[in-house]
């Protein structure tokens, strides 16, 4: 496997200057952060990533709004409540995106969010608390417990909300391949624990965090 100071080199050529790449550089909130975001702002960051998923984001953005008088400014109770009726009902409501398993995930993302709040008193402490060394413990838990949050959409989630997690865009697979980590996009459980012990080792070696990491090496491929 390649060392992550082989990778910087070849990312700072290609970018002209460690300067330029520097200043290409993601941030992620702090644990203490993390802990104080609010859940009506989980669900709200869950429900955009979800629809965004296979549509134009702008789309999204523009009726953002109708969203949030339609799901109750996102309280997570109430959206965890809505019955059948209220589904149905929402996918006639042209204020926001009309797909109906898309709408049913709120109503099960909100669902997740109560049994996290009752295990770590919120989404946000339950984010903090996990162990940082594990992206990928994180990711299994969102795809299988939340609603539609699998693969990149949920990456996307930690990424907007802030927790530090690597995204797995074209150019970064192309890296991760060129470094020797795996033959192919990583999606078995074998090829994802092989990226996370890759990164890791990243990390110990760069002292970045795993988004900078990511970045890096997208940056690092033609």
């Amino acid at each position: 496997m390649q060392s992550f100071s082989v990778i910087y080199k070849r990312a700072v050529k290609r970018k002209g200057s460690e300067e330029a790449l520097e200043a290409l550089m993601p941030t992620a909130k702090t644990s203490h952060q993390l802990a104080r975001i609010k859940d009506h702002e989980i669900l709200a960051e869950m429900t955009k990533c979800v629809f965004r998923s296979g549509f134009v984001w702008k789309i999204i953005e523009n009726k953002w709004s109708g969203f949030e008088n339609a799901f109750h400014d996102f309280d997570v109770t109430q959206c965890a409540m809505l019955s059948d009726e209220d589904l149905e009902q929402l996918t006639t409501n042209a204020e926001i995106v009309r797909h109906a398993k898309k709408i049913a995930s709120v109503r099960g993302n909100a669902q997740y969010l109560t049994e996290v709040r009752q295990e770590h008193g919120s989404f946000g402490k339950f984010l903090a608390q996990w162990p940082d060394d594990d992206f990928v413990g994180l990711w299994a838990d969102l795809k299988k417990r939340g609603n539609r949050l699998g693969g990149q959409t949920g990456r996307f989630f930690l990424r907007f909300v802030g927790r530090d997690t690597p995204m797995f865009s074209a150019d970064v697979v192309k890296a991760l391949i060129l470094a020797g980590v795996v033959e192919k996009d990583p999606t078995s459980k074998t090829a994802l624990a092989a990226t996370q012990a890759a990164f890791n080792e990243w990390r110990s070696e760069s002292d970045r965090s795993y988004a900078q990491i990511s970045r890096i090496l997208a940056c690092s491929v033609p």
